[in-house]
């Protein structure tokens, strides 16, 4: 019964072999450059900048 509390669960395996394509990364970066949060009077608005 001890063993099982050591014992790595499939989901855990999965997430530690994780390779993102060299295009996901790259999208997800040139997004994040894009983009711009303003807040006025407590409201935000996000902005793209394409």
């Amino acid at each position: 019964m001890g063993k099982l509390y050591f014992k790595k669960s499939s989901k855990e395996e999965k997430i530690n072999h994780l390779h993102p394509k060299k295009e996901t990364v790259e999208f997800l970066l040139n997004y994040s450059k894009a983009l711009r949060v303003n807040e006025y009077k407590k409201m935000k608005f996000e902005t793209l900048l394409n």
